[in-house]
């Protein structure tokens, strides 16, 4: 089964916006049509990201909301424990190297993301990076083919 990374934004866009494709993509993995991989930096800034103001008065999200969501990384994805280090691959935005070393760790066969950052990569050591769209036709072409 394919292994891959979902970058924060990708999870917490999932919880935002219920019927858009970061909330397929990850419905795509309820199903079962791929290993979620993970690791506590993720979650951690999952977690802090839906406590901020703006989003909590936008989006109406609830403390449940965020427990649910992290519960269910926790307990359902591979977790992995962030021994690899990258450095210096985004110098514009360190905190997106936390989800390629999670990526690298894992042995993912892709991240899905819509950071710029991490998306101008196109792959990284043979782990593709994508948007959400992307790996939603991914998702599909592959069962057409079976």
């Amino acid at each position: 089964m394919r292994r891959i990374v979902l970058d924060t934004n990708v999870l917490v866009s999932s919880l935002l916006v219920r019927a858009g494709l970061p909330a397929r993509v990850l419905d795509g993995w309820r199903q079962r049509r791929y290993l979620l991989v993970t690791s506590p930096a993720i979650i951690a800034e999952v977690r802090a990201v839906l406590k901020y103001p703006r989003i909590r008065n936008k989006y109406a999200i609830t403390d449940e909301d965020v427990k649910g969501l992290v519960t269910l990384l926790e307990q359902e994805a591979l977790v992995v424990p962030r021994e690899v280090e990258i450095e210096n691959v985004i110098p514009e935005d360190l905190a997106d190297e936390r989800v390629l070393a999670c990526a690298v760790e894992a042995g993912a066969d892709g991240i899905v993301s819509g950071d710029r950052h991490l998306l101008s990569l196109g792959a990284y050591r043979g782990i593709s990076i994508v948007t959400a769209r992307e790996f939603l036709e991914r998702l599909r072409s592959n069962e057409s083919e079976r």
